[in-house]
């Protein structure tokens, strides 16, 4: 399970922007921007490092296949094709190795196709799951949690790129290194360091074509044709964790709120389904799911699991509520946000 989300996080490392094509994520100086770009070589902080690189995703139409690879040696395979046509994005990413499975994804919008099952699933972009996912994150300050130090270049995939250290200054949040194509600025290869400076997980491009003559027509076409296919929808509901009943008693150190939603696999009873509040530092995304106890499925015990750059946590809350926790962040930090985690009714 942890080695699928991992396949599907190479493009979420990709999918580096949640705002309009174009928006920069992380204010930085003009003089120091302009100075980026005309040298590429001169010295960038982490918000121009982030920047450069979410405008090459707003920009560029691409395809290729990644790999992922978990500490434990797990191995995943994609093939995915992105393509740039105005204020719409499209990509199709698909599964080489594991459960066969296509996912597409139109602006925010996701349709997961299962061929053994013959289901499609419809679902809004969940920022947590889908090369990993920095986007714009109002209220959160990488400076103060993160600071970039250049490594050199190295050749990945046939392009040569920047390596940079996103080094944390902290023990609630993983490190991450970074190969930066150095034309476009497309992240090629990342890889998510512990704090002992072992790699938990790496994803990288094998192969890539950063002319792909993929056109955005047809792979809407591709994602529209559901003949044959039974089509699942979730009723996504949006909220806020205070407005659920819930609150942090004290923020956790840099993570800011992103997104909250209820969640129900099905048409009705929405409001008994399941509660995910997303919180982001800018980098590190963690979500906490809150749901009723259900004694058949779940245990009394905490349960702390981690498998490549995914931890996990599960607790009973309450008498009658459950605690998911899952991040791409040290086991600490989920136990941090569940012991803040408070109910207000």
């Amino acid at each position: 399970m942890a080695i699928a989300r991992g396949a599907v996080r190479l493009v979420a490392v990709l999918l580096l922007a949640t705002s309009l094509p174009g928006r920069a994520a992380f204010p930085v100086d003009g003089d120091a921007a302009g100075q980026s770009a005309s040298n590429p070589s001169a010295p960038r902080d982490i918000g121009e490092w982030i920047q450069r690189m979410q405008g090459a995703w707003c920009q560029r139409s691409y395809s290729g296949t990644f790999v992922v690879l978990a500490s434990s040696g797990a191995m995943a395979s994609s093939r995915i094709s992105h393509v740039c046509d105005g204020a719409r994005q499209i990509e199709r990413v698909e599964a080489l190795s594991g459960t066969p499975r296509t996912i597409f994804r139109r602006n925010e919008e996701v349709r997961t196709f299962l061929p053994q099952s013959k289901t499609v699933r419809l679902n809004t972009r969940d920022a947590s799951s889908l090369f990993p996912q920095w986007r714009e994150v109002r209220g959160a300050a990488l400076s103060r949690f993160y600071v970039a130090r250049p490594l050199g270049q190295e050749r990945v995939a046939g392009y040569m790129a920047d390596v940079v250290w996103l080094q944390p200054l902290d023990m609630l949040r993983f490190g991450y290194r970074l190969w930066s194509e150095r034309e476009t600025g497309l992240v090629l290869k990342l890889q998510t360091i512990g704090s002992e400076g072992r790699v938990l997980e790496q994803v990288a491009f094998s192969e890539l074509d950063l002319k792909s003559p993929v056109q955005a027509d047809q792979l809407e076409r591709l994602m529209d044709t559901t003949a044959g296919y039974r089509v699942v929808a979730s009723t996504v509901v949006k909220t806020t964790a205070r407005a659920e009943g819930w609150t942090l008693r004290q923020p956790v150190a840099g993570f800011v709120p992103v997104s909250c939603y209820r969640r129900s696999p099905g048409a009705t009873n929405a409001a008994h389904g399941v509660l995910q509040c997303t919180y982001s530092d800018g980098l590190a995304t963690v979500s906490l799911f809150i749901q009723p106890f259900d004694p058949q499925h779940h245990s009394v015990a905490t349960q702390m699991t981690g498998m490549g750059a995914t931890q996990m946590l599960t607790q009973r809350l309450a008498p009658d509520v459950w605690l998911t926790a899952v991040g791409e962040v040290p086991l600490q930090t989920l136990q941090l946000f569940a012991s803040q985690l408070e109910r207000l009714r």
